[in-house]
């Protein structure tokens, strides 16, 4: 029997835990249907529900589930879990999602990652590479189940909050203040109208185990940690709806987003002169930035090397070259600005 986080042991047995409370059931079930419907999931998609044995995505797992079971959807559905190595018990993680996973008859697979040797070997904080490891992983299963399969990920409303209010003391611009898409690709994140404490409190009435992370909980661990610690709390103290306000500040970063994206697009369309932008009159700065990320492509540039990139466009130097990144390069001369890769 594996225990959770707090020591309450996983309820179930040989029989599946959440047939212990089906109404605290019911609640699971109604988050993931209402957050599918909205994504127009179709009925028979192939999932992979990428499952930490945290209470969020223990709650996603329960639900898809009971979705299928009571024959709501056909998904066919697959647990897939990633062990970041980063804990003398993350295997114990493992094994719940391992367990829960057989006692719902749902196919399991897993992985093991050095996420710390990735950092290193990549260059990357110790959390974006435990995030890039995960969604390899996910793409890859998804990817053997062919083009209509999905990764759904049980990323909440308290993670939309963290997410933005992170972004903002790092100095975002509008696209960081969008927060977590509910779609990207073949990812789908249907509980992002869900509070975490919602979801905990439905396992608990149904008696299903989950694992707490305690690093989750610890401000030092990560900058996150400490936005969902103590400045998220802070920020609820002064308006109880905090989380709610921060989602609909990302709704309508994601449309004004957009809509200057739009404008951008039309601009550059209308400055292009064979294979040189034209650069004579610029535009608005906010409206230039957007032209160069567009016209540079993906990955996009850093605005550090976007504003030197518009500084050589419109200062009165020429014959100027600014490495953009991946390979890549502009040339300014006489306000016509190129775009080609390093070297010869």
């Amino acid at each position: 029997m594996v225990e959770q986080g707090t020591h309450k042991p996983l309820v179930g047995g040989s029989n599946p835990p959440s047939a212990t409370n089906p109404r605290a059931l019911a609640v699971l079930a109604d988050a993931v249907q209402r957050g599918t419907d909205a994504l127009a999931v179709p009925r028979d998609a192939p999932l992979v529900l990428a499952v930490s044995g945290g209470p969020d995505s223990t709650a996603l797992l329960h639900g898809a589930h009971a979705l299928v079971a009571t024959a709501a959807r056909t998904w066919p559905l697959t647990v897939a879990h990633l062990d970041h190595g980063l804990r003398a018990d993350s295997e114990a993680d493992a094994s719940l999602v391992a367990t829960a996973a057989e006692q719902l008859g749902i196919p399991f697979r897993t992985e093991r990652v050095d996420v710390a040797a990735l950092a290193r070997r990549e260059g990357r904080s110790v959390e974006d590479a435990g995030r890039q490891a995960r969604y390899r992983f996910l793409e890859r299963l998804a990817a053997e189940l062919g083009p209509a399969a999905l990764i759904v990920t049980a990323h909440t409303a308290d993670d939309v909050a963290e997410t933005i209010l992170l972004r903002i003391v790092r100095g975002s611009g509008l696209r960081g203040l969008r927060g977590i898409p509910a779609r990207r690709g073949r990812v789908i994140r249907p509980l992002l109208g869900m509070r975490r404490a919602e979801l905990r409190a439905a396992l608990d009435a149904a008696g299903i185990g989950y694992r707490d992370d305690p690093t989750n909980a610890d401000p030092g661990a990560a900058d996150r940690n400490r936005i969902r610690v103590d400045v998220l709390p802070a920020l609820e103290q002064l308006n109880p709806r905090a989380v709610a306000a921060l989602q609909r500040l990302g709704r309508l970063a994601a449309d004004d987003d957009d809509a200057l994206d739009a404008v951008a697009a039309a601009e550059l369309a209308t400055r292009r002169n064979g294979d040189a932008i034209d650069w004579h009159r610029p535009p608005a700065r906010a409206i230039g930035r957007r032209v160069m990320r567009l016209a540079a492509g993906e990955p996009a540039p850093s605005s550090e090397r976007v504003e030197a990139l518009l500084d050589a466009a419109e200062g009165s130097r020429g014959g100027l070259t600014v490495e953009l990144g991946a390979g890549r390069e502009a040339s300014v001369h006489e306000r016509l600005i190129r775009f080609r890769p390093n070297g010869p």
